[in-house]
Formats: C-alpha cells, structure tokens, sequence
C-alpha cells in the first residue's frame, strides 16, 4: 500500500461518490473538518494543562492553621523524659 496515482485516487473517489451520493459529501466533509478542529482544540488544550503542571505554582500555597492544642491531662503525675524513666528504672 504505497504509491497511489492519479487512476487509483479517481476510482477510489468514484466509489465513494456512488456510496454516498453525491448531495451528502458536502455535509460529510464540513462535518469531517469540525470533528477535525474540535480534536485540533481538544489536545492543544491537554497540552496546555500538561505545561501548567510542569510550571511551579506561581502563588505561595496557604498552609491549614490548626487550633490550639491543649498539654495533655496528667492528673498531677509530672511527666518524665524517656531518659528520666530509664535512669529511675536502673
């Protein structure tokens, strides 16, 4: 499937025309070129949105503030350091 000539492109357009008709090719090829463009649109888009991604955000991300946390309840037992506890185990 490799060179197509001028006799080959006329047959081929022949059938095509008695498939078809020849009122609807017009309809056909205008709508051929709208899904073409809208496919054109579509993945210049993703490119798009592909670049975007690589890009570092240009606006400082906001970090969540949590509230303020509360010492925990040590029902008047003073808590120790790890080390303390090993030392008083000893």
């Amino acid at each position: 499937m490799g060179n197509l000539g001028v006799p080959e492109l006329l047959i081929i357009a022949g059938v095509i025309i008695l498939l078809f008709g020849a009122r609807k090719l017009p309809e056909m090829a205008r709508s051929l070129g709208k899904s073409a463009k809208a496919f054109k649109e579509e993945t210049k888009g993703m490119r798009g949105e592909s670049d975007e991604e690589e890009k570092p955000a240009a606006q400082p991300i906001q970090q969540q503030q949590l509230p303020p946390t509360q010492p925990p309840q040590t029902n008047g037992v003073t808590p120790q350091s790890v080390e303390q506890q090993n030392k008083n185990a000893s």
